[in-house]
């Protein structure tokens, strides 16, 4: 399955509160995506399919839009090996096509506040100057906050919200996913020389596609029914 069996209308920009794809497409991917416990190692995610992958981790929600975090793409099969034992010895790390690594932004600073506001400046042609009251409202909200808040922790949560985003957009193009929390993130950091840039591993995705043996690929999704868990205030 590609992004060409699914996607309804031909390419470009949605009308404004228009579809870009079916409800029952929407539907049917979500419905097909599960976590994928046995990738075929022969098969891999072809360049155009990637591009959108990696345009969709660039293009992930955040708070402010601060984007605190770094996304190690990784298909170098030596690399994806050493990872299978600081993974408790999942192979989905090494069969899959691609791996993922989220890491979260440490210690989060001004100089990470002024990047991103010298990124505004840029691609919206406006004044570093102009942005003064959203760097303070970041700084205060961030950087000196009221007791309880916890930036690092703050950042984590902002890197799920990628992982999402990823795990959703692949199964949209018919790619699998496997979202792996199962790993020892230290060893990650040591062998990718994530503490040395700044950053900390958080989660892993990889991603492919299924092989036939995998059995859980054909079980049934077990969800519980939308009254329980969801509140409808009206």
């Amino acid at each position: 399955m590609s992004a060409d069996t699914i996607v309804s209308e031909p390419a470009g920009e949605p009308a404004r509160g228009g579809n870009a794809l079916t409800n029952e497409i929407v539907l049917r991917q979500l419905r097909w995506r599960y976590a994928t416990k046995n990738f075929d190692a022969t098969r891999k995610i072809s360049p155009e399919d990637w591009r959108t992958l990696e345009e969709a981790l660039i293009l992930a929600p955040s708070s402010f839009g601060l984007q605190p975090w770094r996304f190690v793409v990784i298909t170098d099969q030596g690399i994806k090996e050493r990872l299978v034992e600081a993974s408790w010895d999942q192979r989905q790390v090494a069969d899959a096509s691609h791996v993922v690594v989220f890491a979260a932004r440490r210690d989060l600073n001004t100089e990470d506040v002024d990047r991103y506001l010298r990124r505004i400046a840029e691609v919206r042609g406006v004044t570093e100057a102009s942005l003064g009251g959203f760097r303070k409202m970041m700084v205060d909200s961030l950087l000196t906050p009221k007791p309880g808040f916890d930036v690092n922790e703050w950042t984590i949560r902002q890197t799920y919200l990628a992982l999402g985003n990823f795990i959703t957009s692949a199964a949209m193009l018919g790619i699998d996913t496997c979202p792996m929390e199962g790993i020892e993130p230290a060893k990650y950091d040591e062998i990718l020389g994530m503490r040395s840039r700044g950053f900390a591993t958080v989660v892993v995705a990889c991603a492919g596609y299924r092989a036939a043996v995998d059995r859980y690929a054909q079980l049934p999704k077990v969800r519980f029914e939308a009254s329980d868990v969801v509140t409808r205030v009206a």
